[in-house]
């Protein structure tokens, strides 16, 4: 059985830019599945002191994006839907991603988003293309 957690976070670990900079860390992978969470600093957060949108919405891409991967496909994001329902804030924020369709050459995932005290803060839905196909 792969050990699909310690492939991601050796993955992640060599990837540069704005995973590395935006402090997401894998925490558990199975097949179509992700749990990651993001460490909240001061280049995460907005000019109203709450988590910017844009890393919410980069950590729920991250997340359904290695769920989308633990099938072996190299995907890239082709829609994306997110919806906010309260402020980020305090030190981390999970995704967690699960599949909602797997196909050869299309897959949807869907991703909510939880602060600390697992209060919802956003959901998401991301569609991958498989460019292997």
């Amino acid at each position: 059985m792969t050990d699909l957690t310690s492939i991601a976070k050796e993955r992640i670990k060599k990837v540069k830019g704005f995973i590395m900079s935006n402090n997401y860390n894998v925490i558990k992978v199975e097949e179509n599945y992700c749990e990651l969470e993001g460490i909240i600093t001061e280049t995460s957060i907005n000019h109203i002191d709450i988590v910017h949108g844009g890393y919410i919405f980069g950590l729920a891409d991250t997340a359904a994006g290695i769920a989308a991967m633990s099938n072996g496909f190299n995907i890239v994001t082709v829609d994306s839907h997110i919806n906010y329902f309260k402020p980020g804030r305090g030190k981390k924020l999970v995704a967690i991603a699960k599949a909602i369709k797997v196909g050869k050459t299309i897959s949807v995932y869907e991703v909510v988003v939880n602060d600390e005290k697992d209060d919802l803060i956003a959901k998401a839905t991301m569609t991958y293309f498989n460019i292997d196909k």
